[in-house]
């Protein structure tokens, strides 16, 4: 596993702020190639680009000659490759868990706020401004609605989504509540997820993955 870890990310995607977060987690080191998601028609287009990533999409993670495509799997190959800490719990139930946390912010909340579709609807179906951020906080508030409801009602839930140690979900809450906040959602009513949320960032590996920490960060 000697081969250099580089992630090609945007310093505000969500997506590439959970892989930041994992990577930090594991303390590996890696070297970050920005792709600007807005510059010059959208560097992800490019054609170098899309030949590593014919999604159009970050984040995408080398290892050596390997590419690795999709955040959670990201995070799973990371998981596998460096067993230590562990991102996933030991037991089948408990992996099933965390997993479901993870997919109700990576399936559910995430792709209805994310970039591409709130630039289809403005350049495509000209949508006003205010109308799309309806939609966008409609959609967060309903997934962490749920969330709070299971976490608040669980006892697997710790000081973090699952336990006493941050994993997998932690890697997803936190980069969508940077992004609920952007668009203004309101978390007083979340305390569960603010808690594990203030919990995360008081750690370095997520304080360090922080969008306005990355080198590609802009005012």
């Amino acid at each position: 596993m000697a081969e250099q870890l580089k992630l090609y990310s945007y310093w505000r995607s969500s997506a590439a702020y959970r892989v930041r977060i994992g990577l930090n987690l594991k303390g590996l080191a890696y070297e970050t190639i920005p792709v600007h998601l807005v510059r010059d028609g959208g560097q992800q287009h490019h054609p170098d680009y899309v030949a590593r990533n014919p999604q159009h999409l970050v984040p995408t993670l080398l290892h050596g000659t390997r590419v690795i495509r999709q955040s959670l799997a990201i995070l799973e190959y990371l998981d596998e490759a460096w067993p230590s800490p562990r991102l996933l719990p030991m037991t089948a139930r408990d992996r099933a868990r965390v997993r479901a946390l993870a997919q109700m912010i990576t399936s559910d909340i995430h792709p209805l706020n994310n970039l591409r579709v709130l630039q289809y609807f403005e350049n495509t179906w000209h949508v006003p401004h205010a109308e799309r951020d309806d939609w966008i906080k409609h959609w967060i508030v309903e997934g962490f609605t749920a969330m709070e409801t299971l976490l608040s009602g669980d006892a697997a839930t710790g000081a973090y989504c699952h336990g006493q140690t941050p994993g997998m979900a932690d890697c997803c809450l936190v980069p969508q509540i940077f992004n609920a906040r952007r668009f203004g959602v309101e978390m007083d009513a979340f305390p569960t997820l603010t808690r594990i949320e203030q919990a995360c960032l008081a750690l370095p590996a997520f304080d360090q993955a922080r969008p306005e920490k990355q080198p590609d960060a802009q005012p």
